[in-house]
């Protein structure tokens, strides 16, 4: 029994450590501005590397966005949250955005992953930003630490005008989730110059 509340605490400590690197880090808004834009660069050469052909798909994209999401699974409890950036390939503009998501399924442990959203059309850019954004289901299993273990993930088609990859960057996690994730802009990093 011991043991058990023991691991119990250890999980519970690791998902609200997890939960607190899922902003950006920085002391102004320009630093954690650009924060954010080095994580997605960082992304988009790691998911251009795996996959070549989305170079070219990202630039003839009406836009897309980058996020960072650190998850944690705690038995039949699930949450995540993070923060990214969508580019309107159209005008240039940035908006800086924040994610949270909450769910339920069998599992235990902490998933760090990005994700690349593609929008195949202007109407879409738009709604994603204005309107924000929610969408539920997600099946996966990750178990990786460092450069040890191995992790699935990978591209998700949610309709005809979004496309998502998926890239696990470590975790440790075996689920099975259904989480509704929900996209927002950031006021404090979209204010101002």
């Amino acid at each position: 029994m011991r043991d058990k509340v023991s691991r119990l605490l250890a999980v519970l400590c690791l998902s609200l450590l997890a939960a607190g690197c899922a902003t950006p880090k920085g002391v102004t808004v320009q630093d954690r501005r650009s924060y954010v834009l080095k994580m997605k660069d960082e992304t988009l050469a790691r998911l251009h590397k795996e996959k070549p052909e989305t170079r070219d798909m990202v630039k003839r994209a009406s836009g897309y966005a980058v996020f960072s999401n650190i998850g944690t699974h705690l038995f039949l409890l699930a949450s995540g949250n993070g923060y990214g950036v969508v580019i309107d390939n159209a005008t240039g503009r940035k908006v800086f955005m924040k994610m949270r998501s909450v769910g339920f399924g069998l599992g235990m442990g902490v998933k760090d992953f990005r994700a690349v959203f593609i929008f195949k059309s202007k109407s879409v850019v738009k709604d994603f930003i204005e309107k924000g954004w929610a969408f539920g289901g997600q099946a996966d299993a990750a178990a990786k630490s460092g450069e040890k273990g191995g992790a699935a993930g990978g591209e998700a088609y949610v309709e005809d005008d979004i496309e998502i990859y998926q890239l696990t960057e470590s975790g440790l996690a075996l689920q099975a989730t259904v989480a509704g994730t929900k996209y927002w802009p950031d006021k404090s990093l979209n204010a101002g110059p």
